[in-house]
């Protein structure tokens, strides 16, 4: 049974949407309008590689017939078809599934088994330490904190733990055997869990590629909780980051591990609950492989 949203509720929030969607892009679409570049944020971006424009398109996911809808702009949008209510639409599931039945079961049950599983807080995000371990060029043009041989001591004085990987894949040459994983795409189902940064800002990912199943107001809360990832991300890295981002969180510190894990603890929840509502939302069936739990 669908739920009918009057024509005035859903284009009231489909405005609220798109305001809010340039609220938080406003930044990124002025840098690029005068060509400059933003070590932190342009990840967002780059890395997710979804436009602006694809932030601001308001959906009302699954299961829910827009009211009024089928005389506009929307009627040609892909995805949707006629409701049961006269000149209604409403997302057809039915017909993604049809094209895109395997994305949509790999992104459901990467949501599900990520949520189901116990979240690990021992990283430190040394991900990023690894990333450029014994290396002369790095990936951002910003200066080491700790210079090179203090960043290579840092990762040598403590064990890598990265469990993701589109974190490890980056790893240097020489700090791939230090990690206690080997993390691949085909393991990728049975080591996520919800404790890792990088899984916390692929909530975003998979909400975008649920497309029109994801109410718009899901997809921005996960685009929030990506970019304040990034910026602990970025700020518990071995770059010196103070020009862009503030003072550092210093994990190579316990009073840095602390805050770190603080925060981590944090992501963690809103990363499960977002999982949670996102599925509900999009209206996923179940999951029955049984969860993997990393190795401590």
């Amino acid at each position: 049974m669908n739920t009918l949203l009057p024509a005035a509720e859903w284009r009231a929030r489909a405005e609220a949407h798109a305001e809010r969607a340039d609220a938080l892009t406003a930044g990124h679409r002025d840098r690029a309008a005068r060509g400059e570049k933003h070590p932190v944020w342009d990840f967002l971006f780059t890395y997710y590689s979804y436009s602006p424009s694809l932030l601001r398109r308001w959906h009302p996911g699954a299961g829910v017939e827009l009211a009024e809808a089928a005389s506009t702009p929307r009627a040609e949008w892909r995805w949707y078809a006629p409701g049961t209510e006269p000149g209604s639409l409403v997302v057809d599931r039915a017909a993604m599934e049809a094209e895109k039945g395997p994305m949509l079961g790999t992104v459901e049950r990467m949501l599900r088994l990520t949520a189901s599983r116990p979240a690990a807080f021992g990283c430190f995000g040394l991900h990023e330490w690894a990333m450029v371990y014994r290396q002369g060029e790095h990936r951002h043009p910003v200066p080491l904190r700790l210079g090179q041989a203090g960043t290579d001591a840092v990762v040598e004085t403590h064990e890598l733990r990265c469990t993701h990987i589109d974190a490890f894949r980056f790893f240097t040459p020489d700090a791939v055997p230090r990690n206690r994983f080997a993390p691949t795409r085909e393991t990728q189902p049975q080591l996520e869990q919800p404790g890792c940064l990088h899984a916390g800002m692929d909530v975003y990912k998979w909400a975008v590629k649920l497309g029109p199943l994801v109410p718009g107001e899901l997809l921005l809360d996960a685009f929030e909780l990506a970019r304040d990832i990034r910026l602990l991300d970025m700020l518990a890295s071995p770059y010196d980051m103070a020009p862009w981002a503030g003072e550092p969180v210093r994990i190579e510190t316990p009073e840095g591990k602390a805050e770190y894990v603080r925060q981590q603890r944090g992501f963690a929840e809103r990363g499960n609950a977002l999982r949670a509502l996102i599925l509900e939302a999009s209206g996923a069936a179940p999951v029955s492989a049984p969860p993997a739990v990393p190795a401590r």
